[in-house]
Parts: C-alpha cells; structure tokens; sequence
C-alpha cells in the first residue's frame, strides 16, 4: 500500500450550522441534547477526528438549523471547547466560541431527589462554581452536581 493521504471531502452546506472542536467521544451528547435525533435537517457528524490543537475532535453539521442561546449553554456545558460557525450562503457568517455561563437557568435538573425544583413547577437555576470541572450548585438546595450527574430537561 502506497504513503498517500487520503481525506473524505463532505460537501458544504448552504445554510445552517457547524459545531466544530467538541470533545472526542462527546458528540453524541451534543447530538442528543439538542435533539438533532429527530430534525429533519441534513445532519453530518465526525468523531474522533484529527485536530492538531486537541488531538482528537469532533464535528457536527446541522443544515438550515440555528441554535438559541439557550442551546449555546448545552452545548459549553458538555463541550466547553467547541466553536460554533454560522454559515449563511456558503459562507461564514459568525464564529465564535461557546463560554461556560455563570448561572444556568431551566435546562438543567437537580440530581438531588428532594429539591423542590423535582416536585414543585419552579425553573432550574444554577451557579456555576466550576468551569474547569462543570460543578452546579443548585440555586435551592444548594446542593452540587458534578459533570457525571449533569441531566438536561
């Protein structure tokens, strides 16, 4: 076998976004919490892929699909090194990388069974004492969930 290097080229999309620089082994978390499961956009994923600056990465291509704020913080929550690139007729339109908020607000459950947030209509909140390590406390029970207990709503 010849020394050549082979690539697969994926075609570009015209409209949509590309989040690129997930963790290696975590795009199926990012697929999953944002529900691309069941969009009916051309979805286009990689994992576990070259990156010179973090070794192995992961990409996800959504089309004509634009993700909220929202959105954003799932996103940093499980993949605080992804970048996130807006494509708008073929081209980049933004680019940016997501940031781990200070306070997260209705997207994430409690772990702790007893919180009120589990057993009352009341919104999620969050601090987040911990980016590095993505440690919650809990904004009423103040109790601390760590990144292995973190539980999207």
């Amino acid at each position: 076998m010849d020394n050549q290097v082979r690539e697969l080229n994926v075609s570009a999309i015209e409209n949509g976004t590309v989040i690129d620089h997930i963790p290696a082994n975590n795009v199926f978390q990012v697929i999953r919490i944002l529900n691309l499961e069941h969009t009916k956009h051309q979805v286009l994923f990689g994992d576990n892929l070259f990156s010179h600056k973090y070794g192995k990465k992961g990409i996800i291509k959504v089309s004509d699909t634009f993700f909220e704020p929202e959105d954003l913080n799932k996103i940093a929550l499980v993949a605080p090194t992804a970048t996130l690139i807006v494509i708008k007729d073929y081209n980049v339109a933004e680019k940016k990388q997501v940031e781990v908020p200070e306070t997260i607000l209705k997207i994430v459950k409690c772990f702790n069974p007893g919180c009120i947030t589990n057993h009352e209509n009341i919104e999620t909140r969050f601090r987040v004492v911990d980016k590095s390590e993505m440690k919650l406390q809990c904004h009423y029970c103040e109790k601390i969930t760590i990144k292995e207990n973190i539980a999207f709503k």
